[in-house]
């Protein structure tokens, strides 16, 4: 895969005009070699890097000489998301170099389907070492074998390609299947009974109607009935 860059001399605030023009600045680097100041089409290469990612070996052209690198770095703007600056790193084509390579997940979990169980996913990428030459795209992990909850894939399944060594644990777990969560009970709520409730003024009433020798009940106040004496005949001393 080929991608035309050009040397730049344009640094600093200079390159906001360079990135007017649908250029990005960026900058090539490797053991052994000076760092090189480029430029890159924004159109070219967002073209390429959704393609090659950061693990697929380009050939930079660069005043016409190919140079293999792979792309190390992109920054993005963080209201935009366009491209703002790109590292390449050159290789050398008999040296092993490590980069971490993205999983893709294929299949389906029939443990998921007929069980009930929830897929989980516990990495996205996997570093490896290797030649250039021998860096696979992605690497493609079956889901079929998970037919029962509980289940695990681990890294030691991966079909790793030849030349290739994986520098993650053989155990480290790359995809399960857990059981459903129990549904939660939810309890009745409990029926309280009425609660009356004296309020303070009704309390002052109360406390100044037993004052003035009435009887209270509740917030009424009731005057006590007093009789008068029973009439009679009179009595006259004699």
């Amino acid at each position: 895969m080929d991608l035309v860059v050009q040397t730049r001399e344009k640094f600093g605030k200079a390159v906001k005009s360079l990135r007017r023009d649908g250029f990005v600045p960026a900058e090539l680097y490797g053991r052994g070699i000076g760092n090189l100041h480029l430029s890159v089409g924004a159109r070219e290469f967002t073209k390429v890097f959704k393609e090659a990612g950061t693990n697929t070996v380009l050939n930079l052209l660069v005043d016409k000489e190919k140079r293999p690198a792979i792309i190390h770095d992109v920054a993005h703007d963080y209201l935009t998301g366009e491209v703002t600056h790109v590292d390449f790193y050159q290789v050398r084509m008999d040296e092993k170099i490590t980069a971490k390579i993205p999983l893709e997940f294929l299949g389906e979990a029939s443990a998921v389907k007929e069980k009930g169980g929830v897929l989980n996913r516990s990495l996205s990428e996997v570093e490896v070492e290797a030649l250039p030459k021998d860096l696979p795209h992605r690497l493609s992990i079956n889901l079929a074998p998970l037919d029962d909850l509980n289940k695990s894939i681990y890294v030691k399944d991966i079909d790793m390609p030849p030349g290739v060594r994986v520098l993650v644990g053989d155990e480290t777990v790359v995809a399960t299947v857990t059981p459903p969560r129990a549904e939660e009970k939810i309890e009745a709520p409990v029926e309280v009974g009425e609660v009356k409730v004296e309020t303070e003024e009704k309390k002052a009433e109360r406390e100044a109607g037993k004052a003035e020798g009435g009887e209270v009940k509740g917030a009424e106040v009731k005057e006590t009935e007093v009789k008068e004496p029973a009439k009679g005949r009179d009595v006259t001393k004699s």
